[in-house]
């Protein structure tokens, strides 16, 4: 703000001293000039303050809006969701997921990841979410279909077989920025915690880690980063074990 305010008042001189060139010596008013120099300080601070105070109203604004999503999140009733081949389907571990993502303390975001669209086939979707569960890690879509909810409900309930699974499928387009994903699936293990970044444009900074793009299993692709030492390698060994000792 102090620069704002600076570069104003430097404006203000700029503007003083062209008035002054344009006259004489003789026509010079000095008081007036200080008069006219003032009034445009107090132009410039008022100016600083309208774009502080509008600042302040659009942050609280965000905040007010995300403390919206998370309260409706957790109203979700699962009378009305949509009812599969098994009965209603239960998303209460799926919308406590997303509130978890959104509430998460730092340093908590996953660790093996993968990469998932609507748009894949449908049996091969079936088998990652259930690998990926099994593995502890997370699926994870760029969104909703159409920004319907009713339609991504639909769609989860065809390919999730096991109750438990919906703990490990997530909404976050925050994840497809951090690490730029641009195809589906993609597969990703990394060397270390990491904070999401919080705001709608900022960049997370993403530790080193390994990635697989292609319609591969996820066996395939966690045996590779393991086999294949790289920073993802420790973490895609534990998932790989927990998968082989849940199938």
């Amino acid at each position: 703000m102090r620069r704002i305010l600076i570069t104003c008042v430097a404006l203000t001189g700029v503007v003083g001293v062209s008035a002054l060139l344009a006259q004489t010596t003789d026509e010079i008013d000095v008081q007036a000039i200080k008069a006219r120099a003032a009034a445009m300080a107090e132009d410039a601070e008022t100016f600083v303050a309208h774009v502080k105070d509008r600042g302040d109203a659009l942050r609280e604004e965000a905040t007010a809006t995300a403390d919206g999503g998370r309260e409706n999140l957790r109203r979700l009733s699962p009378a009305d969701l949509p009812v599969g081949p098994k009965g209603v389907v239960d998303f209460d571990e799926l919308v406590a997921g997303a509130v978890g993502n959104i509430d998460a303390p730092r340093g908590q975001a996953p660790q093996f990841i993968a990469f998932a669209s609507l748009s894949m086939p449908e049996e091969s979707l079936k088998r990652m979410i259930a690998d990926v569960s099994r593995a502890g890690g997370v699926v994870v879509f760029r969104g909703f279909p159409d920004n319907s909810m009713k339609a991504f409900q639909s769609a989860i309930a065809r390919l999730v077989k096991d109750e438990a699974d919906y703990a490990s499928i997530g909404i976050d387009p925050r994840l497809f920025r951090a690490f730029e994903v641009q195809a589906v699936p993609t597969y990703i293990a990394v060397g270390s915690d990491f904070d999401l970044c919080e705001g709608f444009r900022c960049k997370t900074v993403v530790p080193p880690n390994d990635r697989l793009t292609g319609n591969v299993t996820v066996e395939h692709a966690l045996t590779s980063f393991a086999d294949g030492r790289g920073p993802g390698a420790t973490v895609a060994g534990v998932a790989l074990a927990n998968l082989r000792k849940r199938q």
